[in-house]
């Protein structure tokens, strides 16, 4: 981790731009029609949504975003590592800084949904890890067998 830094991000560089694009190919390949709540750029430049980028000097290690709900929760959105630095705790580190910045903000629990088929395998070991419980639906959520829902009292 020595060197790693974390960048609240504007979605204007490149490689962020392309990390994104991944991102949302890969929950569309691994996800039903209709069952894809991934941002796109636009959902993540929302007024309630703050990105934050993980650099190893000039390359980007991973992201990681918190969406704000009002009366002191928010979800976790868009976390990717990028392709080449799987397995070097990049998740764990984005992770550990969107609860930071939630208890900051004040928020008194998050939320998050996930795909539940085997390509998400290692992001549901991540979230347990970090103590987030199983949950039904929140939200606008709606039950279905291709998502997974998450939370976690702050």
């Amino acid at each position: 981790m020595n060197g790693w830094t974390i960048r609240r991000d504007d979605l204007t560089h490149p490689d962020v731009l392309a990390l994104l694009d991944l991102h949302l190919r890969a929950a569309q390949e691994n996800s039903p029609p209709g069952s894809v709540f991934a941002l796109d750029v636009s959902g993540l430049r929302d007024p309630s949504v703050t990105l934050w980028t993980l650099w190893e000097g000039d390359t980007l290690l991973g992201m990681g975003a918190l969406k704000a709900f009002g009366g002191g929760e928010g979800e976790v959105k868009s976390m990717r590592t990028a392709p080449g630095h799987l397995r070097r705790g990049v998740a764990g580190v984005v992770l550990e800084h969107l609860i930071a910045e939630a208890r900051a903000r004040g928020y008194r629990r998050l939320w998050l949904e996930t795909g539940s088929n085997a390509a998400f395998a290692a992001a549901h070991a991540l979230y347990a890890r970090a103590g987030f419980s199983e949950c039904p639906p929140f939200g606008a959520y709606r039950d279905t067998v291709f998502a997974r829902y998450f939370t976690k009292v702050l």
